[in-house]
């Protein structure tokens, strides 16, 4: 079957529409502290409250194709199938059906929709163990489906068992997962010829700290991946070649000269660029959209966005190739599935730009002193050989050298791992570890204060200076965009210094406009609530999170009136009309992408 992403993506939601299924659409790739990973790297992940038992708005049967991003395994980025962005195709039954309806399900899309031959499919399930029992009822219903008794398989648990590593109080059960032949269709044989195309994992269970627990409701959760979906779909051995890169890479090719075929090194890079500037729009122009920092999730797409840059040098193009590529994209590739992107087209483009610019002159620079450790090494090795014939050539860059790249140049460590990889040699990383903790204590970069949310006290003044930033937060939302976020806050008795995402400064009208409606929060005297809930609940009622923190089962919450809503740790005041009369001192730029606001707390006059 010869089939598009865009017909591919409509066929799976009319399927499960079909069968009373709600498209619930996709949510941010921005983790939310929840789970405790940066991004989201499942399609059920933003459904755990409701795999645990709330009731969802939509219903008991959902389904939607879901983004994800990963870059546990980035240096694989440049094979024919790995990705930092891709797509998942879900399901889920919410207590309602279980797995009679789900093997049927599957096995109906794979064999009338998708028209893959039922002799040839193989399916694997639990094998069981002393946690839980081995899963004959998903392997009796498959067969009587059609799969061949022979092409029904039981693993152990580190192949079918589902489960979000690291976490607990998430659920997690037994899986059902289903494969194909690609190579040797004739007479394949499992699992040397075949690829797993999907998986439907029967949640069951929760999982606890002391092992797992029944669920109370029974839940479906079916994860198809679309890239390799489609690949398979079209027979094809490179996912770069579907329809959701051939013009991605065309454009590259356009402008470096050079073919995709030519393999090696050059479709390497174009595998490269092509993945990572998917990844960077996607994370830029998501509706919690990011944009590259040194800290945190910004942090990861700074160095996706680099590496992409420099493979833009490797093919003798210009870093602006990245934004060629990603209008591809934004108006070709997912102009139906993601319109967002259309909207965000100048911030994303800008972001890249600007990061592109920042990074070229950092590659100048940087790459002549990481020429010069290559020399060292060179000459040191020369030298040495030739006062001792039996001496071992040195093959690792100092952690120290490493680390002057990064605190000189700007080059992360990944990156000079990246270099060194190529000319035969490896990092210190130990070294190199090192010299940063040496460096943090010599310098303390932090401010006073910071690690404590901000507050260098609790005093009085303190108190009302945090309560504002909760008002200051919710004006800026209001008045420049939803998508702004606290970034960073730094208070003392006398002032209030507050980092927030917006990609431009603020005009005099918009400073007084927050200024205004800070000050009339205040001046309504509103209470300031404080409840416990857990997170899930806080989430489902509105509460936002404090940029990069990390979350316990238990949340402490603020509400200010209908006004905001904060996770927070405090201090607070009781009502807003304590705090006086806010006026902002001065709006300036941060670092790329973040603003800084100043701001005092006046007497009334």
């Amino acid at each position: 079957m010869k089939i598009t992403s865009k017909q591919l993506r409509k066929k799976w939601l009319d399927y499960y529409t079909g069968r009373g299924h709600v498209d619930i659409g996709a949510v941010s790739l921005i983790g939310d502290g929840s789970t405790g990973v940066m991004f989201n790297v499942a399609g059920m992940q933003p459904l755990m409250p409701y795999l645990l038992g709330k009731p969802h708005p939509a219903g008991k049967r959902l389904c939607n194709i879901q983004g994800c991003v990963r870059t546990v395994d980035i240096d694989s980025v440049g094979d024919a199938s790995h990705f930092t962005f891709f797509e998942m195709m879900g399901n889920w039954s919410l207590g309602d059906y279980f797995k009679k309806e789900k093997t049927a399900w599957t096995f109906g899309l794979l064999t009338e929709v998708f028209g893959l031959d039922a002799d040839k499919l193989c399916t694997t399930v639990f094998e069981g163990n002393a946690s839980a029992p081995r899963d004959d009822e998903t392997a009796e219903l498959v067969k009587a489906l059609g799969v061949r008794p022979e092409h029904v398989f039981y693993l152990p648990k580190e192949d079918n068992w589902w489960e979000l590593e690291g976490t607990v109080g998430t659920p997690c059960g037994p899986d059902n997962e289903w494969f194909y032949p690609i190579r040797n269709l004739e007479a394949p044989h499992f699992p040397d010829d075949y690829v797993e195309i999907g998986n439907d994992v029967y949640m069951q269970y929760k999982k606890t700290a002391e092992g797992y627990e029944p669920l109370a409701n029974k839940n479906v959760d079916t994860g198809f991946g679309f890239d390799r979906m489609l690949l398979f779909l079209n027979g094809l051995s490179d996912a770069y070649k579907t329809d959701l890169f051939t013009g991605a890479i065309a454009k590259l090719e356009e402008l470096s000269g050079r073919k995709y075929d030519e393999g090696g090194e050059t479709r390497r890079a174009m595998r490269i660029i092509a993945d990572h500037t998917r990844t960077s729009l996607m994370l830029i122009g998501d509706k919690n959209g990011i944009l590259p920092s040194n800290v945190g999730a910004g942090y990861i797409l700074r160095r996706v966005m680099r590496r992409s840059i420099r493979y833009c040098r490797q093919l003798g193009i210009p870093s602006s190739a990245m934004c060629e590529v990603a209008k591809i994209f934004i108006h070709e590739v997912y102009d139906d599935s993601y319109p967002f992107l259309a909207e965000k087209e100048e911030e994303i483009l800008r972001a890249m730009t600007e990061e592109a610019e920042r990074f070229e002159a950092t590659l100048q620079s940087g790459m002549k002193e990481f020429e010069k450790c290559l020399q060292g090494i060179a000459r040191k090795n020369e030298y040495m050989s030739k006062q001792n014939p039996a001496y071992v050539p040195e093959k690792e860059i100092g952690g120290k050298q490493a680390f002057r790249l990064y605190d000189t140049y700007g080059f992360p460590l990944e990156l000079t791992e990246e270099l060194a990889k190529e000319h035969g040699l490896t990092v210190d990383r130990e070294g190199f570890d090192a010299a940063f903790r040496e460096h943090q204590e010599k310098s303390r970069v932090l401010p006073k204060g910071e690690a404590k949310g901000g507050l260098e006290s609790h005093s009085e003044a303190a108190t009302r200076y945090h309560t504002a930033t909760h008002l200051l937060n919710a004006a800026l939302k209001q008045i420049l965009s939803p998508d702004c976020n606290q970034k960073g806050s730094n208070i003392t008795d006398e002032r209030m210094r507050f980092d927030f995402n917006f990609p431009r400064p603020m005009t005099e009208e918009e400073v007084k406009a927050v200024e205004d409606l800070v000050n009339q929060k205040i001046a309504e005297d509103l209470p300031v609530v404080f409840r416990e809930m857990s997170l899930a609940e806080a989430r489902a009622q509105g509460f936002v999170g404090v940029f990069d923190a990390k979350y316990g089962d238990v949340v402490k919450t603020y509400s200010i009136g209908d006004f905001s809503r904060e996770m927070c740790g405090g201090p607070h005041v009781t009502h807003t009309g304590e705090l006086g009369r806010f006026r902002i001192v001065k709006e300036q730029s941060s670092s790329a992408g973040i603003r800084r606001i100043k701001a005092v707390l006046e007497e009334r006059k």
